[in-house]
């Protein structure tokens, strides 16, 4: 018995990319907005491409947390790992498995252990911090006292809500490769 038909996915998962050449006007203009923002159209762009209103409006935020979080890019792909494990979102845990290694600097197991839900421990106690939060987050469990006092310490109520809007984000990223089942090899059109 076949689960899936070979007419169920498209170029990107089950998405079926349009080529530029053939996109209407708001969605290329939605396209060349994502483009210049970030100097690409990654990952699950592609799929909000379907709704060019929607990409205009929150590929900023993504934009955001490449170049002005008050967290650092290991702090970033600490959050970004323990959310995708938690959503078990197969393209993002393998992309940001190795953005984490080589951007993030973070060590290969560590990152194993955040995207597999296992235990971790960070040297930094900002990175620990940023582990401890997002895990107590992604457990659906209100932070204790000592941990947010502790969060609130290292990182400030700014960075506070960077990890709590970036999990967010990235709960939107999971979810929608999730929909389109979007697997960990895809690449989609070459645009």
């Amino acid at each position: 018995m076949l689960l899936h038909d070979e007419e169920d996915f498209g170029t990107f998962g089950r998405f079926v990319e349009t080529p530029v050449a053939h996109m209407d006007d708001a969605t290329r203009k939605a396209y060349d907005f994502t483009l210049n923002l970030r100097g690409l159209v990654p990952g699950p762009h592609k799929i909000w491409l379907a709704s060019p209103r929607l990409l205009e409006t929150i590929a900023p935020a993504g934009a955001y947390f490449q170049k002005e979080s008050s967290l650092t890019k290991a702090e970033i792909e600490i959050a970004t790992c323990v959310v995708t494990g938690h959503w078990k979102a197969t393209y993002a845990n393998y992309e940001h498995e190795r953005i984490a290694e080589s951007l993030g600097g973070l060590e290969p197991r560590k990152v194993e252990a955040l995207i597999a839900g296992l235990p971790v421990t960070f040297e930094g106690p900002r990175r620990q911090v940023v582990y401890e939060l997002c895990s107590t987050l992604a457990a659906s469990r209100v932070p204790p006292t000592g941990l947010f006092r502790r969060a609130q310490e290292l990182l400030g109520d700014a960075g506070i809500v960077d990890v709590t809007v970036l999990m967010g984000w990235f709960s939107a990223v999971s979810l929608t490769l999730m929909a389109y089942d979007v697997p960990s090899n895809a690449v989609g059109l070459d645009q």
